[in-house]
C-alpha cells in the first residue's frame, strides 16, 4: 500500500494528544517511534464494525461469482447475502439510526459519528446491493438457462404458460389478496417487515364513484414466491419457474374492475427488529418479550426498497409515507425480496450435480466400540468436531442419561434448538422418568425469541424446571451435566460446546464439543448452574473461565503472559479463531503483542476492527477469513506459551457483549492429544491458499494468494477428508 501520509501528519494521528477522525490507517516512522509513544487508543488503528460487517457480506457474495462452487449453491450465497443484508439493517442500522437521535456526538471506536457511520454505511451498502443484483441478472441467472433452469419472465410466456398461470392466480392468489384503495377512509396500512407490496397507480372511478389514484396490495406470506411450472400442463421445461410478483404484476388489472391501471411496482420496507427490554422494570421477563414480539413486525423504518422503475413521483409518494429519506432509499433491478429466490433449492430435486456433493459425518470410534456413553467418557476426553463428525454422540448423551436410572440430574442451557429438536424430547422424556431436569433458556436469542417462549412452555408442561437465565446478561454458554451415582460415588459428565444445541445447524456450522468427566471441570459447570438457578454470589472457579467475570481478564493475562515470554526470548504465539474481534483492551493488548515480536495469527469470519499490517503497532498480526460450504462458527484462544501450549474453546468471541453482557464460558482442552488435534486444525486453516481473505490495513480484504507450483489447500475440504479417512 502507497505511503502518503507524512511524517508530520503521522505524528498528528497517533500521539495522545490529537485524535484525528479518518478511516485511512496511520503510517508510523522509526523517527516517531523515537520521538512519542504511540497512543493504542488512537481511532486510526480500529476499523468501524459496521463497515467491517458490510466487508463480510462482499465475502459471501464472492462465492455467488466463484466459478469453482457449484451453481445453486453460487445461488444460495446470493440470497444468504441478501438475508444478511437484510438482519444488517433491521439490527446495526437500526441501532446506529437510534444514535443519531439519543446522542449524535457519542464516537465509535473508530472515531466515527452516527452520522458519519450512516453515511459511509449508505455508500458501501448500495455498492454491496448493485453488485448483488448484477451478479443474479448477469452472471447467475444465464448460468442457470444453459443448465436449462429458467426464470421465466412475463414477456416471454407462451400463450398456454399464461393460461395457466391465469387460473393458478385467480383459484390460488386471488382469494387472499386484500388490496387497499388510498383515500380518506383508507389510509395508508401498516406495511409489515420486509413484506412484499405493490403501489399501484391507477385511473377511472371504482363502484363507489371514488378515484384516489393509488391502492397498495401486500402480498400475503403465505404465498410462495416462486411458482414451478408444470411441464407437461404447460409445455415448460421441467425447471421453469415464475416468481409471484410477475403473475401479480400480470393479473393485477382483476383486482380494480372498470379502472385502468397505469403502473404496478414492488416495494419492500425494513424496519427496526431489536427487542428493547428495560431490564430495570421487568417484573416477568417471559411477558417482557412477549411483549416484544408483537411489536417486531411494525418496529421504525429504516431501508426503502423498490421497483428501478417506479417513477420519481411514486419513489416520492413512498418515501414522504415512511418518513425516509433517499440515503436509505434502494431502487433495485429484480424482485425486491430476493433472498427469497433461494426456494427453488427445495422444487430442484434432479440435479445433484449443481450442488454440494453429499458427505456423511463420521462417528468417532471411540463411540462405536462401546454402547455405553458414560463409560467411554469416563476412559478419557472426547473432542468432537462438527460437521466432520456427527452431532448424534451428543443427542445420545442426553438420551442414554433420560433413560439410565443411575442418573439423578441433568442441567442443560438452550439458546437455538431448532423444531421437533430430538434434545428437547429427551429431556421431556428424562423428566416424565422421574430425573431432575433443569433447563436454562436464553429467551433473547435474536429471532428465535417465539420459538424459545413455545420451547419454554413444552419443558415447563413436562415439569422441567426452567429458566429464563440472568435479567441484563443473555445466556450464551453451550453446556449440559448429567449427574449420575456410581456406587456411592456422585459423578458429574459434561458436554461444553462451541456450538448451540442445533442439530441442523450442526450440519453446516463448524464447531467443537468437549466430552468430560474431569472432577474439577463438572464442578464448575455446576457451579455456573447454580449462578443461573439461584441468586448467589459468584463462586471460584477451577478451571473454566466466564464472563462477566473471569473470561475477558483471564485471556487478557494470557495475552499479557506472551508477551512477557516474547520480551525474554521465549517462544511466544497467539492464534485466535473466533466469528468477530471488536473489544478495544482485547485489541490493544493484541497490538502490544505484536510490538514486542509476539506473532499473532487471527482467524476472524466476520467483523474485526483490528487493523493489521501497521508498521511498529500490528505487522506482526495476519488476520484472515474463512468463507467455505460450511460456516465458521468456534472460538479457539490458543497460546504458545514458552512451549507449554494452551487451547481454550469457548462460546464467547472478542466483543464487549461476549465479556460483559453474556453469560459465557471458556474451557480448556487439557487431554494433550485433542489439544494437538485442535491447534494442527488451526494450522491448516492458517495454510488455506483457496478460501482464506486476509484483511489489509486499509479495511479490504484480498483473496489469499496460491504460490506457483504450491498445492492447493482447502481447509474445509482437507478436515472433510480427513475425518472420512478414519
Amino acid at each position: 500500500m502507497t505511503d502518503t501520509t507524512q511524517p508530520s501528519e503521522t505524528k498528528k494521528l497517533v500521539t495522545t494528544e490529537t485524535i484525528k477522525t479518518t478511516e485511512t490507517p496511520p503510517k508510523l516512522t522509526m523517527t516517531h517511534l523515537l520521538q512519542e509513544e504511540i497512543n493504542l487508543k488512537a481511532p486510526e488503528l480500529y476499523i468501524n464494525r459496521e463497515l467491517s460487517l458490510l466487508e463480510f457480506n462482499k465475502r459471501v457474495l464472492a462465492q455467488a461469482k466463484d466459478e469453482t462452487v457449484p451453481l445453486l449453491e453460487r445461488l444460495n450465497y446470493l440470497c444468504i447475502s441478501c438475508s444478511n443484508l437484510d438482519e444488517f439493517f433491521e439490527v446495526r442500522v437500526a441501532s446506529v439510526i437510534e444514535m443519531v437521535a439519543m446522542d449524535p456526538d457519542t464516537r465509535a471506536i473508530d472515531g466515527l459519528k452516527p452520522k458519519e457511520q450512516l453515511e459511509l454505511i449508505s455508500v458501501q451498502s448500495r455498492l454491496l446491493v448493485e453488485d448483488q443484483y448484477a451478479t443474479l441478472n448477469n452472471i447467475l441467472l444465464p448460468e442457470l438457462k444453459k443448465e436449462n433452469i429458467n426464470f421465466v419472465r412475463r414477456h416471454e410466456w407462451t400463450e398456454v404458460q399464461r393460461k395457466w398461470l391465469e387460473v393458478y392466480f385467480n383459484e390460488d392468489v386471488l382469494p387472499v389478496l386484500t388490496p387497499v384503495g388510498l383515500d380518506s377512509a383508507h389510509p395508508f396500512p401498516r406495511i409489515l417487515n420486509k413484506s412484499l407490496n405493490f403501489i399501484i397507480s391507477l385511473t377511472g372511478k371504482d363502484a363507489f364513484g371514488r378515484n384516489s389514484g393509488r391502492a397498495v396490495l401486500q402480498a400475503p406470506r403465505s404465498l410462495p414466491r416462486i411458482i414451478k411450472l408444470p411441464s407437461k400442463e404447460t409445455n415448460s421445461g421441467v425447471n421453469d419457474f415464475v416468481f409471484l410478483s410477475s403473475i401479480i404484476h400480470a393479473f393485477i388489472d382483476q383486482l380494480f374492475h372498470g379502472m385502468n391501471v397505469k403502473g404496478c411496482y414492488q416495494f419492500r420496507v425494513t424496519r427496526n427488529s431489536d427487542f428493547f427490554v428495560d431490564d430495570d422494570a421487568i417484573d416477568d421477563l417471559l411477558l417482557a418479550v412477549q411483549g416484544e414480539l408483537a411489536m417486531r413486525n411494525y418496529g421504525d423504518e429504516v431501508r426503502l426498497e423498490i421497483d428501478s422503475l417506479c417513477p420519481d413521483e411514486t419513489v416520492n409518494f413512498l418515501l414522504a409515507r415512511f418518513d425516509m429519506t433517499r440515503e436509505r432509499l434502494f431502487l433495485v433491478n429484480g424482485p425486491v425480496n430476493l433472498s427469497r429466490v433461494q426456494e427453488i433449492n427445495a422444487l430442484i430435486l434432479d440435479r445433484p450435480d449443481l450442488k454440494f456433493a453429499p458427505f456423511k459425518p463420521t462417528i468417532p470410534n471411540v463411540f462405536t466400540r462401546q454402547k455405553d456413553i458414560f463409560a467411554t467418557i469416563r476412559r478419557s476426553d472426547i473432542l468432537l468436531h462438527q460437521p466432520f463428525e456427527s452431532f448424534c454422540p451428543v443427542i445420545d448423551f442426553v438420551r442414554q442419561a433420560s433413560v439410565d436410572p443411575d442418573v439423578l440430574a441433568i442441567k442443560q442451557t438452550l439458546y437455538r434448538t431448532g423444531s421437533d429438536s430430538p434434545i428437547v424430547n429427551a429431556l421431556v422424556k428424562a423428566a416424565r422418568n422421574g430425573k431432575v431436569v433443569t433447563v436454562v433458556i436464553e429467551l433473547r436469542a435474536r429471532f428465535d425469541e417465539k420459538a424459545n417462549i413455545d420451547l419454554a412452555s413444552k419443558l415447563q408442561e413436562a415439569a422441567v424446571h426452567v429458566v429464563y437465565g440472568v435479567v441484563g446478561y443473555k445466556t450464551h454458554a453451550k453446556m449440559c451435566l448429567v449427574l449420575r451415582r456410581e456406587g456411592k460415588e456422585l459423578r458429574n459428565y459434561v458436554h461444553l460446546g462451541t456450538g448451540n444445541y442445533h442439530p441442523k445447524t450442526a450440519q453446516f456450522y463448524t464447531d467443537y464439543g468437549l466430552f468430560s468427566c474431569d472432577k474439577e471441570l463438572g464442578e464448575d459447570v455446576r457451579r455456573v448452574f447454580t449462578q443461573l438457578t439461584s441468586l448467589g454470589k459468584v463462586t471460584k472457579l477451577n478451571k473454566l473461565l466466564q464472563s462477566p467475570f473471569t473470561l475477558h481478564s483471564g485471556l487478557m493475562e494470557k495475552i499479557e503472559r506472551e508477551i512477557r515470554h516474547a520480551k525474554n526470548g521465549k517462544p511466544a504465539k497467539i492464534i485466535i479463531q473466533v466469528n468477530a474481534i471488536v473489544e478495544p483492551q482485547a485489541i490493544q493488548a493484541l497490538y502490544r503483542a505484536s510490538q514486542v515480536g509476539v506473532k499473532v495469527q487471527l482467524i476472524v469470519r466476520g467483523m474485526c476492527c483490528l487493523r493489521p499490517n501497521i508498521p511498529n503497532v500490528s505487522e506482526n498480526i495476519e488476520v484472515r477469513a474463512i468463507v467455505g460450504r460450511f460456516l465458521e462458527h468456534p472460538r479457539i484462544y490458543a497460546f504458545e506459551n514458552d512451549g507449554n501450549r494452551e487451547v481454550y474453546a469457548s462460546s464467547a468471541d472478542l466483543m464487549n457483549r461476549n465479556m460483559f453482557k453474556r453469560v459465557e464460558i471458556c474451557f480448556p482442552i487439557e487431554n494433550k492429544k485433542l489439544s494437538q488435534r485442535i491447534w494442527r486444525n488451526l494450522e491448516i486453516y492458517l495454510s488455506d491458499n483457496s478460501q482464506a481473505w486476509l484483511l489489509q490495513a486499509d479495511g479490504n480484504y484480498i483473496r489469499a494468494a496460491r504460490v506457483e507450483g504450491e498445492p492447493m489447500i482447502q481447509a474445509q475440504t482437507l478436515l472433510l477428508l480427513d475425518a472420512q479417512a478414519v
